[in-house]
């Protein structure tokens, strides 16, 4: 995986970035794997994703948090862009600015 972040075949639009890809001081680190392959490893704006019990968007600087997944659509907006899955069942976790999606099943919409 690039600089950019994005995994190859998924289009990408990421804004400027420092570090590890995430804008300075207002962005996300986001990746998304299954147990076939990565799907998305890069900066986000925000995302919105389906946990067990309802939809949950993330922010930067978004409180410690873990959750379990349901079945649904993953969007990753990565500032000008989107980037969509569908996911089915795992986790989530926000640590910092870092999400982690770990779902049994998903793919690029």
């Amino acid at each position: 995986m690039g600089s950019t972040g994005a995994v190859p075949g998924h289009a990408s639009a990421d804004p400027p970035a420092l570090g590890l890809g995430v804008p300075q001081g207002r962005g996300l680190r986001v990746t998304l794997v299954s147990p076939e392959r990565p799907l998305y490893d890069g900066p986000a704006t925000a995302i919105v994703a389906p946990a067990y019990d309802g939809e949950v968007g993330i922010l930067p600087r978004h409180a410690p948090f873990v959750t379990l997944l349901g079945t649904g659509e993953l969007v990753i907006r990565t500032g000008p862009g989107i980037q969509r899955f569908r996911v089915e069942q795992g986790f989530l976790q926000v640590a910092g600015d870092r999400v982690r999606v770990v779902a049994e099943r998903a793919e690029s919409l």
